[in-house]
């Protein structure tokens, strides 16, 4: 009987540490506020749309919000911090029940948890961590693996030679994620000698004109000497690529990638991108909508990982990256419905 309780308060922890609850519904007095009646009301935090990739997200969160009931505002703050705080603290006064936020910079977006706990909002980030807060969720992908895949997919194919780092932007935390996992990879083959970095740079807000001139800086230092370019994103490859090509080198340099936007996708095919990281978006943004729904009515969601943001281990919910190229295109991202083989070949 002993062995039975003690196997049942086990079972209890277990459950305890593996699911999120929302923080106290308060209001601005700090008396507890009622729980909301109808349906369920998501601001959604965005920094930018000007990536194909974001198109995305906020369309497949739109869709399931509808899908599941829920009132859904979306603010987009086009990659700007004090836009982005203003935004939220709108959202917050016309009374969301729960907040999802893909921060442009995750240090101050901590501003924005700190706002929203203080109603009794909880808040998931998005894509991206909010550092340094009690955030509530995080749903990603597995954003250090990311760069591990990068990383070896280049040493794979480009065991040895020259390389060419360009993260993102600086401000964007899952930039330095990406960095360590790519590093954690290609750290062995630089002690022996078999790689050697020849810049190490990131490209201020993920920039392709940032990638572009940290290509052409390299390959003047090294006279076109480089054999593979592990660049951060799909935006970054393309502006690696652009460089590359204006040296007569397209098609002749390893390029990664990630995000398998359409033009990336098309780079592929024709051989001036290598590869890609394909993240499912329509499960990231769905299982977000559903998380936020079960937060705003008190209800546990199940969030097997975790990550330290530097305050805290934030409960989060990590998905599986794929590698692409143009070996996969079709039983991937065509066979998906992510891109259509019209839009990737043209027929």
């Amino acid at each position: 009987m002993r062995s039975l309780s003690r196997l049942v308060l086990y079972a209890c922890v277990l459950l305890a540490v593996s699911c999120v609850k929302a923080p106290p519904e308060t209001s601005t007095a700090g008396t507890t506020r009622a729980a909301h009646s109808g349906p369920v009301r998501i601001g959604f935090s965005m920094d930018t749309l000007k990536e194909e990739r974001w198109q995305r997200d906020k369309e497949l969160v739109e869709q399931r919000a509808k899908e599941d009931g829920a009132d859904l505002d979306v603010q987009v703050a086009n990659g700007d911090d004090a836009v982005q705080t203003k935004q939220a603290d709108n959202l917050l006064t016309k009374g969301v029940d729960v907040l999802i936020v893909a921060p442009h910079n995750g240090e101050i977006a901590a501003s924005i948890v700190e706002a929203a706990h203080r109603k009794g909002v909880p808040v998931i980030a998005y894509d991206r961590l909010i550092m340094n807060s009690d955030v509530d969720l995080y749903i990603s992908h597995q954003v250090a693996r990311i760069g591990e895949m990068q990383a070896e997919y280049a040493l794979q194919h480009v065991p040895k030679g020259n390389y060419v780092l360009i993260g993102g932007s600086p401000t964007d935390y899952n930039a330095i994620l990406l960095r360590q996992g790519q590093m954690t990879v290609l750290k062995p083959a630089i002690d022996r000698g078999d790689v050697k970095i020849i810049s190490d740079q990131f490209a201020r807000e993920w920039k392709a004109e940032e990638a572009l001139r940290i290509t052409e800086d390299a390959l003047t230092r090294t006279g076109n000497n480089i054999q593979a370019i592990v660049a951060s994103n799909d935006g970054t490859a393309g502006g690696a690529i652009s460089a590359l090509e204006a040296a007569g080198l397209g098609g002749k340099v390893l390029v990664t990638g990630q995000d398998a936007q359409r033009d990336a996708v098309q780079r592929i095919v024709k051989g001036t991108q290598t590869m890609t990281i394909y993240k499912p978006i329509r499960t990231l943004a769905f299982d977000a909508v559903d998380a936020a729904i079960k937060l705003a009515r008190k209800q546990p969601v199940n969030a097997p990982d975790k990550i330290n943001n530097g305050k805290k281990d934030v409960p989060a919910i990590l998905l599986e990256p794929i590698v692409v190229d143009k070996n996969n295109v079709d039983s991937t991202i065509i066979k998906d419905g992510y891109h259509t083989r019209e839009e990737i070949y043209g027929h």
